[in-house]
């Protein structure tokens, strides 16, 4: 049996750098991804502890929203892509909006009993649904 959410890195793994939206204390798919070969940092409004060859940086998507004003969002979200996992639908929103003034794909799972708060397509990731938010047309 193949370890938990090891679709779900592969599928992230299409992607070169990648940014990881409040990782916490679930490293495993930033650990999976790094190990693909992929640039990976993490971000979280708390200090966390991540695997070897992953970057943390302290940030916080709500603020970091908030003072776009049209401009792109800097460092860390010089990326292809943005994630969050188990993302709760107030952060769905904001990691979107930054994703998008950096022209990243945005992706994500949900806690699991809630939909998505933004407009999606879905995705099958071995066991898991992951939402690719739709692109600004």
């Amino acid at each position: 049996m193949p370890a938990p959410r090891t679709e779900l890195a592969a599928r992230l793994a299409t992607y070169d750098r990648l940014v990881e939206v409040g990782i916490g204390r679930r490293p495993e798919v930033a650990a999976a991804l790094v190990a693909a070969g992929c640039d990976v940092t993490a971000t979280d409004v708390f200090d966390a502890p991540v695997p070897d060859g992953v970057r943390f940086v302290r940030d916080d998507v709500v603020a970091r929203r908030d003072a776009l004003d049209g401009d792109p969002p800097g460092a860390p979200y010089d990326a292809d892509a943005v994630y969050g996992l188990n993302l709760p639908a107030e952060l769905q929103s904001p990691a979107r909006d930054v994703a998008r003034a950096a022209d990243a794909d945005f992706l994500f799972t949900t806690l699991g009993f809630e939909e998505p708060a933004v407009p999606v397509r879905r995705e099958t990731a071995g066991t898991e649904t992951l939402y690719v938010a739709e692109r600004r047309r």
